[in-house]
């Protein structure tokens, strides 16, 4: 397992895991902007970590990714129907 460097240094083990990534950059960036990072900042971040990583680890993320964002959307389509469905008439 490779470990690879955020832009402050920190260190990650790339294992697949998407919300150990993703919990890596949240510490990161509230670390060093706290609530007034924008947008280019996170980008940045994130552009940083996908240069150190070959072609088969970004895909590993990007298919890890994309499930669990399939995931949330339909946690969220079943919420907002599940609403509709209990709402007062």
């Amino acid at each position: 397992m490779r470990t690879i460097t955020t832009k402050s240094g920190a260190e990650f083990s790339l294992d697949g895991d998407l919300l150990s990534l993703l919990e890596t950059l949240y510490r990161e960036l509230n670390t060093r902007y706290a609530l007034d990072r924008t947008f280019e900042d996170t980008i940045r971040e994130i552009n940083e970590i996908l240069d150190q990583m070959s072609e088969d680890e970004r895909r590993a993320y990007l298919v890890e990714s994309l499930f669990l964002n399939t995931v949330t959307y339909e946690n969220e389509r079943l919420g907002a129907y599940m609403r509709k469905l209990t709402k007062p008439s």
